[in-house]
């Protein structure tokens, strides 16, 4: 290209939470006397943000519910962000190399600002990222391509030569509307073939793969 920048999605890409979301998740429901879900079942959930995570895994018939259902949900996950949530083993060395090869560095998500935040400045506390962002008000969510298109020009790189690396359709959408390098990750919570039909021009299973992508980019 050649690579300059490297955006991340956090969930599922950086760092496994799906078992605390499920968690939290499950609890709000039950204090609603709703029906909850396997944690296999998040995986189809999360991605589009939390109010779609909440439409989702509530029943149909019940949309009344969503904004109650919301409220607990973050009150309780606010409480439980690192009860299980780990990242990705290989991840720390592959951003440390990656950024002494001079590409800077950004996280990008739909989770909430607030805990996007928080999850990496406790999990990654050493990775020099430039720019953490997750959803904020007026501000388009993935795939829109407005956030990372502000984020490229937050570092002054343009497009083209940015990664956007990710785990789900939503990524890889956002990288090819942003006209960035769609690298897909297959140890998240989406499958290999959703990654290469929404338009993965890579795609890494490991984290040493990931390095060398980006550093052939």
């Amino acid at each position: 290209m050649p690579l300059r920048a490297a955006l991340f999605d956090l969930d599922g890409t950086l760092v496994d939470s799906l078992a605390d979301i499920a968690a939290a998740m499950n609890h709000s429901l039950a204090e609603h006397g709703l029906p909850t879900h396997p944690v296999a079942a998040y995986r189809h959930y999360v991605g589009e943000g939390v109010v779609v995570l909440v439409r989702k895994a509530i029943p149909a018939k019940r949309a009344e519910l969503q904004a109650s259902v919301l409220a607990a949900y973050r009150a309780y996950y606010e409480e439980h962000l690192f009860d299980h949530t780990q990242v990705f083993p290989g991840l720390p060395d592959v951003l440390e190399q990656i950024a002494a090869d001079g590409v800077r560095l950004a996280v990008l998500s739909n989770k909430a600002d607030a805990f996007t935040r928080r999850l990496v400045q406790g999990l990654l506390p050493g990775v020099p990222f430039a720019a953490v962002y997750g959803e904020r008000s007026g501000v388009p969510r993935k795939p829109d391509p407005t956030a990372a298109l502000g984020v490229a020009s937050e570092l002054g790189v343009a497009p083209a030569n940015c990664a956007f690396v990710g785990d789900t359709a939503v990524d890889m959408n956002t990288a090819r509307s942003a006209g960035m390098y769609g690298v897909g990750v297959t140890w998240g919570f989406r499958s290999a073939d959703e990654l290469r039909i929404h338009g993965a021009r890579a795609l890494a299973t490991t984290s040493d793969e990931l390095l060398s992508i980006l550093r052939s980019a």
